[in-house]
């Protein structure tokens, strides 16, 4: 019944999206084979046209941002398996290189200064883990921001200037009663500030469910997006910067996930999900005018992780 009422609500929604920029292009994570645990890098056009396996590997390979035409994501390829690392490619899977050798923990990351640094969740050895660090994505050395390693940082983001960082925080990684909050910090490091503070007589989130789920920074105007399990749904939530304000972000009712927004700020591209979680399609909404579409794939069945990258 869930996955008919799925299909008719994407009858629905199938509203026109014009206007969209003609130099982005989406980038996004399909698993291609399941008992392989095989997932690829996609791009497509904006209106859902020209969908391209960019990555063609049989490894994990997962993005989670791009700078301008420089798209990055993690993968396993060189190493053991879901031993993630940092590469780099375009919108078209062109000249795929390695641009360090810190090992990474499975996170969103964030870019500034045209993607030349990286602020990642990363890994050295056992005992440094889920800590932020910032990569010179031309030398690929790096250095790292955070020394609390009873604590968890993940799924970090820039200001729109640089200065700043917006990110996933808990203080004891291995204590299973506790959940993430998104927390400031000056973006080369220092005390973290918390921003977010999950409703205390909320108890319809799973325990693996996320609270805040990964930020991201509206590039003109100023909110934080995130995603957060409320009320029995995934919903995308907004907050100011100063904490301020809070508020519900869309009114999709379907559940609302990993989502980023266009570099001019004027589209908000996400992932649609059933309750039951079997189909993963990606969504866009003209963020001035409300009009949602949703993108179809009817090969694949998870459709994940949706950012945006210049051609």
């Amino acid at each position: 019944m869930k996955q008919l009422y799925l299909l008719l609500f994407l009858s629905t929604v199938l509203t026109a999206c014009s206007g969209v920029n003609p130099s982005y292009r989406i980038a996004y994570n399909v698993l291609v084979n399941g008992e392989k645990d095989d997932y690829d890098v996609f791009t497509m056009n904006p209106d859902g046209s020209d969908r391209k396996n960019i990555t063609r590997h049989p490894d994990v390979a997962w993005t989670y941002m791009a700078e301008g035409n420089r798209l990055f994501f993690i993968s396993d390829r060189d190493t053991a398996y879901r031993n993630y690392f940092l590469y780099e490619t375009d919108a078209h899977g062109n000249h795929i290189r390695r641009v360090s050798d810190l090992r990474l923990e499975d996170s969103w990351m964030d870019a500034r200064k045209n993607g030349d640094e990286l602020v990642v969740a990363g890994r050295i050895g056992r005992e440094i883990r889920y800590q932020l660090f910032i990569i010179d994505t031309r030398t690929g050395q790096f250095r790292q921001i955070t020394t609390d390693t009873t604590a968890m940082f993940r799924d970090p983001c820039f200001s729109p200037n640089g200065s700043t960082l917006v990110f996933a925080y808990k203080p004891n990684k291995r204590d299973r009663s506790m959940h993430e909050e998104l927390y400031l910090m000056d973006a080369d490091g220092g005390p973290i500030t918390q921003l977010t503070t999950y409703p205390k007589t909320d108890t319809t989130a799973a325990p693996h469910a996320y609270r805040a789920g990964p930020p991201r920074w509206h590039p003109t105007d100023h909110f934080i997006s995130y995603h957060s399990n409320q009320q029995g749904k995934a919903s995308l939530f907004a907050i100011t910067p100063d904490g301020k304000k809070q508020w519900k972000l869309t009114k999709n009712a379907e559940n609302e996930g990993w989502h980023d927004w266009s570099p001019d700020g004027k589209w908000l591209v996400m992932d649609i999900y059933d309750y039951e979680k079997k189909f993963f399609m990606l969504g866009i909404q003209n963020w001035e005018t409300g009009e949602f579409r949703i993108l179809q794939d009817s090969v694949f069945q998870y459709n994940q992780a949706p950012v945006f990258v210049e051609k």
